[in-house]
């Protein structure tokens, strides 16, 4: 294709797609791509069978499954103590991928900046730059990766119009603490600044903490949007549903773009999980499952010679390959899948301009078998 007919003449395929692919090639175990190897309920499939079968097969409302909207606002309420009007505040969408493209479709006009914090969830700078936006990264600084709230505010100027967090974060398994949010606010209340808040590994939060949604900050939910996954929440990202939080007049905003866009989400699915989510151990059972996993994982990497990095959310984990290799992150992630049989994600395309970490990020929301079998391999390297 001719260049010139191009928005992105020199974007390839994600980093994702190349590590799985090189996995499915080399017969590698796939660590790499953040989706669990375990199904979801059988009983959450049961009820989308039903609904279908019920005849809910036309399009659902363009906000939502009005049954789906009040029990997630009953789940924020009993969660975080807020009460969010949830016809007018929630919206389902086509996945966070989506509700995240719509808020930035929404917010962004040429010349716009928009601070993401690296590394960042790839879908972020495309998003931004597709609507003329400028993208202003801030690296966070490993191994701990926590954020320097001065050093965001010094990247402000008048055309700032975003910040995107993403709490836990992915991948480095951080998550923002309940100060970290009130230091957010100080900067943005001074000005026309807004947030987009990725949310989705909100319920794998470990260690005894406890996740902060920006939706428990009043003041600082009035700026913002904030994006959750059912696909995440339920062990099924192959049904592309998510949600987006917002007050009514962004979600107004937000709801322009949506209908034109996707306009209504599947049907019958919407039915489904509103039945499934009146009972709240669908979702405050997952710490405990990833918790169990990751610490098995730790354990059975203990022999090997990656050094893991403290994660204390999201299903993922950091490891440094200093010890191994001085091979660049990139290189030595698909030495590793083709050679020793385990796919992983390098973090270098997590950043505009990557710096020279050792480090690769392993997905361990996969079964016991299939962890036992992975540590095995990455012990013998």
């Amino acid at each position: 294709m001719d260049n010139s007919l191009s928005k992105f003449p020199n974007l390839s395929d994600s980093i994702f797609s190349v590590m799985s692919a090189l996995a499915h090639e080399h017969d590698a175990i796939n660590l790499a791509q953040g989706f669990p190897n375990f199904d979801c309920d059988e009983y959450l499939k049961d009820l989308v069978y039903q609904y279908m079968k019920a005849g809910k097969n036309q399009y659902a409302l363009m906000r939502g499954v009005p049954k789906l909207l009040d029990q997630i606002g009953i789940k924020i309420k009993n969660l975080y103590g807020i009460l969010l009007d949830a016809q007018e505040e929630i919206t389902i969408t086509a996945g966070a991928t989506q509700a995240i493209f719509t808020v930035i479709a929404t917010l962004i006009r040429p010349g716009d900046e928009v601070i993401i914090i690296e590394p960042a969830y790839d879908s972020y700078a495309p998003s931004i730059q597709s609507f003329g936006g400028i993208v202003i990264p801030y690296r966070l600084p490993a191994p701990h990766f926590n954020i320097d709230w001065d050093a965001i505010e010094s990247l402000c100027t008048p055309s700032t119009k975003l910040i995107i967090i993403n709490t836990p974060h992915n991948p480095t398994g951080t998550q923002l603490t309940a100060t970290d949010l009130q230091a957010l606010w100080q900067i943005i209340k001074k000005r026309a600044m807004y947030v987009l808040s990725d949310e989705v590994y909100e319920h794998i939060v470990f260690d005894g903490q406890k996740h902060h949604s920006v939706v428990e900050h009043p003041a600082l939910f009035s700026r913002s949007f904030a994006v959750f996954s059912f696909g995440k929440l339920f062990h099924n990202t192959g049904w592309k549903i998510g949600y987006c939080m917002a007050p009514k007049t962004l979600t107004r905003e937000f709801r322009k773009l949506h209908q034109f866009n996707v306009f209504s989400v599947h049907a019958p699915t919407q039915y489904a999980i509103a039945d499934y989510l009146t009972d709240p151990n669908t979702y405050l059972q997952l710490t405990q499952v990833f918790q169990q996993k990751r610490d098995y994982f730790l354990e059975k990497l203990k022999a090997s010679r990656f050094k893991p990095l403290p994660a204390v959310g999201s299903y993922f984990i950091l490891v440094d390959y200093t010890a191994i290799s001085d091979l660049s992150d990139k290189a030595f992630a698909k030495w590793m899948t083709i050679h020793k049989g385990v796919a992983s994600i390098p973090i270098s395309p997590f950043y505009s301009d990557p710096p020279e970490h050792k480090l690769i990020r392993l997905c361990f929301a996969k079964t016991k078998d299939v962890l036992t079998k992975s540590a095995e391999r990455l012990c013998k390297i």
